[in-house]
C-alpha cells in the first residue's frame, strides 16, 4: 500500500493517471479496514440490539459500499483492485495508509472508547482539533478531497482511460453499488466526482452538517450515528441559530434515549491474535479450531471479492453470492462458538506476563473485573499468515 502522505507529498501537478490508481488502491485498502473494526463492536453484542445493532450495521454496510465504490473507480480507469489478502493487522496506529496516524486502534467490543475512536476517523474537517488540520496530517476525509481534486484536474487524462473492457469488472450496478460505466453524454469526470462525494457525506455528513443531503435523504453520516450511541441520544439537530463546533457538537444529541446495550466482554485482540492466551488456557486448542473456522470463512471472502472484481464474468455473481453467504456465517461462527467461550480467569491474571507491552491496551478496552471472552479476531489464514493458526 502506498501511504497517504506519500501520495499527498506528490505535487499537484503531477497526481496523474497512474497516481490515481494508486490513491485508489489505497482508498479500497482504508475502507476495507474499517470493517473488522466495526464488525468488533457489532457481533460484540448480546443479542440484534434494534437500534445499537442496527447503527452499527449501517455504517458497516455502508463502509462494503464505499469500498466497492473504489474499486469500480480503479476499475473504470484501467486498474485492477486487489482485495485478497487485506490484512490491516490490528492492533495498530491509524488505518492503513497511515490516515490518523495517532490513533491506537483495536479489534474489541464495544465501548464509550470505540466509539470515540470511530468517531475520530468519521469526523468531518470542521470538528478536527487544530492539530489535525494541518497538511501534514494525513486525514480520511482529506485524502478523498484529494483524489477529486486530481480527478478534475487530470480531466483529460481520465477521460482518456476511461473505457470499457479493462482488467477489473465494474460491480453492483443493479444491487446498488455505483458503478461508472461509459455513457453518451455522461462526463465521467461528473460521475467519478460524485463517487467521491457519496463516500465523504455518508462518512462525514455535507458541508457544516452532520447529515447527508437530499439525493441520500438527509440520512445521518456515520460520524452522527456513533456520536449517537456515544451520547445515548438521538440526533437532534444543532440548536436554533448555534454553529457545531467540537465544544458543543453533543448538544446536537438531545433527541430520544438510546439505552446501552449488553455487551460480551471479549478481549481486545492482541497481536498475536491470541496466541499467547491459547496456550496458557486448558481448552485452547478447541477454542483456537473455532477462531479458525471463523478466520477462514473471512479469507474465503475476501478471495471471493477480489474474484468478482477480477475474475471471469460468467462466474461474477454467483462468486458474489458466495461472499454475502460468508458475511452472513461470520455471526454464527463467532457469537455461537468461540465468543461464548470464557477465558479462564487464571489465565486472564497472567496477562500482564503474557502481554507486557500491550497489556494497557487490552485492559483499556476490556473490563478484566468481569468474566472475559475471545472476540473475532478477523486474521487471514494460509501461507504468511502467522496469526492464524497459533
Amino acid at each position: 500500500m502506498t501511504a497517504i502522505a506519500e501520495l499527498l507529498a506528490v505535487d499537484e501537478g503531477r497526481r496523474d493517471i497512474a497516481w490515481l490508481r494508486r490513491a485508489l488502491q489505497t482508498a479500497v485498502e482504508l475502507e476495507h479496514s474499517t470493517l473488522p473494526l466495526y464488525a468488533s463492536a457489532m457481533l460484540s453484542l448480546e443479542v440484534q440490539n434494534y437500534v445499537t445493532y442496527n447503527a452499527i450495521r449501517s455504517v458497516l454496510m455502508e463502509e462494503m459500499v464505499h469500498m466497492a465504490i473504489a474499486a469500480n473507480m480503479l476499475a473504470a480507469i484501467g486498474g485492477a483492485p486487489r482485495i485478497a489478502g487485506l490484512d490491516p493487522r490490528y492492533p495498530r496506529h491509524g488505518l492503513p495508509g497511515d490516515a490518523e496516524p495517532d490513533l491506537e486502534l483495536v479489534l474489541a467490543p464495544l465501548s464509550i472508547r470505540q466509539l470515540e475512536s470511530f468517531m475520530r476517523l468519521e469526523s468531518p474537517q470542521f470538528l478536527l482539533g487544530e492539530q489535525y488540520r494541518g497538511e501534514h496530517y494525513p486525514t480520511i476525509g482529506r485524502f478523498y478531497q484529494a483524489i477529486r481534486a486530481a480527478i478534475k484536474a487530470g480531466a483529460e487524462q481520465v477521460r482518456n482511460a476511461f473505457t470499457p473492457g479493462g482488467p477489473a469488472s465494474q460491480v453492483g450496478d443493479d444491487i446498488g453499488f455505483t458503478t461508472f460505466i461509459p455513457a453518451p453524454g455522461a462526463d465521467p469526470v461528473k460521475m467519478l466526482c460524485a463517487g467521491i462525494d457519496e463516500i465523504l457525506q455518508q462518512g462525514e455528513g455535507t458541508g457544516w452538517s452532520l447529515e447527508t443531503d437530499a439525493m441520500y435523504q438527509h440520512e445521518e453520516s456515520h460520524y452522527a450515528k456513533f456520536a449517537e450511541l456515544r451520547y445515548g441520544r438521538r440526533y437532534s439537530g444543532p440548536p436554533p441559530g448555534s454553529v457545531v463546533t467540537s465544544g458543543n457538537v453533543d448538544r446536537c444529541f438531545a433527541g430520544p434515549v438510546i439505552d446501552w446495550p449488553v455487551v460480551v466482554n471479549t478481549l481486545a485482540v492482541p497481536s498475536d491474535g491470541y496466541a499467547a492466551v491459547l496456550a496458557a488456557d486448558p481448552a485452547g486448542a478447541d477454542a483456537a479450531k473455532e477462531l479458525a473456522v471463523f478466520d477462514a470463512a473471512y479469507t474465503e471472502i475476501l478471495a471471493d471479492l477480489d474474484q468478482v472484481w477480477n475474475g471471469p464474468a460468467a462466474t461474477q455473481w454467483p462468486t458474489f453470492g458466495q461472499a454475502v453467504s460468508g458475511m452472513s456465517a461470520l455471526r454464527v461462527t463467532s457469537c455461537f462458538t468461540f465468543m461464548r467461550r470464557q477465558i479462564p480467569p487464571a489465565v486472564v491474571s497472567r496477562l500482564p506476563e503474557l502481554y507486557r507491552a500491550e497489556f494497557d491496551l487490552l485492559a483499556s478496552h476490556t473490563d478484566l473485573s468481569r468474566p472475559v471472552f475471545y472476540g473475532p479476531r478477523f486474521a487471514l489464514t494460509g501461507p504468511g499468515n502467522d496469526i492464524a493458526h497459533p
